[in-house]
């Protein structure tokens, strides 16, 4: 009788498959990246060991002088290469930042504009099903019909008559560069806080190649993983102000201990960031993005948004090739390309 594999062996072997997938594939999914050699050295470090609830020099745990220094030092990087005022590195997730920003400035049943999920916002900006839609009352604005451009004089207009507590700048499926300078007058005009949240474009962000929300924003929140190829996890920005509220609001008011590991690899890709070997990678993606829109576009192929200014592409599908988005990713993807279905402004298909 064969004896049952070893649980470890199994394990082993599922994770050479994923190795060897990501090594054979095409990876098109715009919020996936491959960091470098170091910055996976210490997302899987000892580091993990360390339990150090609390802040630098303020922890409730012995034993943390090294972390601190580790912590601080991804502050300091944070801050620099955003030119923020304030950074706090501990998000374990881009939705726990958002969650953290929205208790250390709202309160329950308060106002929040922001832009349709459908038409490219994020689940954390609003979705009823999220606890965003679940806990405040969320209005949106959205897309032009026909060119599929943000409005900012529909944006003001929607603004002025609901009155939110909180604006949102920042997209999960939007292709094009944000006025900022317009986000801030609008946000002006009706006493809101704005947020950016720019976890698509950080690393365009920071390579120059797309606006820079810090002068205009009082909150930024980012993930590290997607352009700034950095460990799964997030940061949130602010005005120096707003940095204690938001200190509370990460821990105790809605995480534990943080991964410091992850930290220390989120220090990593921001000194990477800093790089300028950083700044003609990110150029690349840029020129090879806006070969693929024009090549779509050539062949007749429905763009969203008529084209791209970042790492994004979103397509029409259906009336290009008479599929859905989720038959498209999924004859792609046996043809060994990765992509992601994704609804579009006006969509009549389910998500």
């Amino acid at each position: 009788m064969k004896k049952p594999s070893l649980p470890e062996k199994i394990l082993f072997n599922y994770y050479q498959k994923e190795r060897k997938r990501q090594k054979n594939t095409l990876n098109l999914i715009a919020s996936e990246n491959y960091p470098s050699e170091k910055v996976l050295f210490y997302s899987g470090s000892l580091l993990m060991n360390k339990y150090a609830e609390g802040y630098p020099n303020t922890r409730y745990y012995q034993g943390c002088q090294y972390i601190d220094k580790i912590e601080e030092l991804a502050i300091d990087l944070a801050k620099k290469l955003f030119k923020a005022e304030y950074a706090n590195v501990q998000p374990h997730s881009g939705s726990q930042a958002n969650q953290a920003v929205y208790l250390a400035l709202l309160n329950p049943g308060d106002k929040i504009l922001s832009l349709n999920l459908l038409a490219g916002g994020h689940l954390t900006h609003g979705a009823k099903v999220n606890f965003s839609g679940k806990f405040y009352q969320v209005h949106y604005y959205n897309l032009d019909p026909l060119t599929h451009k943000l409005d900012y004089e529909e944006i003001a207009k929607i603004a002025q008559a609901v009155k939110p507590k909180l604006i949102i700048a920042g997209y999960s499926a939007y292709s094009l560069k944000i006025d900022f300078t317009k986000f801030r007058e609008i946000a002006d005009k009706v006493d809101a806080y704005l947020l950016a949240d720019i976890s698509h474009v950080a690393g365009l962000v920071v390579a120059d190649l797309f606006p820079n929300p810090a002068s205009y924003a009082d909150v930024i929140t980012f993930t590290t993983h997607k352009t700034l190829r950095g460990p799964r996890g997030a940061v949130i920005l602010a005005k120096r102000a707003l940095g204690e509220k938001i200190d509370k609001a990460v821990f105790p008011g809605n995480q534990g201990g943080p991964n410091l590991a992850i930290i220390a690899a989120k220090a990593q890709c921001f000194w990477e960031a800093l790089q300028p070997e950083f700044k003609e990678y990110q150029k690349r993606v840029l020129k090879n993005m806006k070969v693929m829109a024009d090549y779509f576009q050539k062949k007749g192929v429905k763009v969203i948004s008529s084209g791209t200014e970042t790492h994004l592409l979103l397509i029409n599908t259906k009336s290009s090739y008479g599929i859905t988005g989720k038959e498209a990713a999924e004859k792609l993807e046996k043809a060994g390309i990765i992509c992601n279905k994704n609804m579009l402004p006006y969509d009549n298909e389910k998500p």
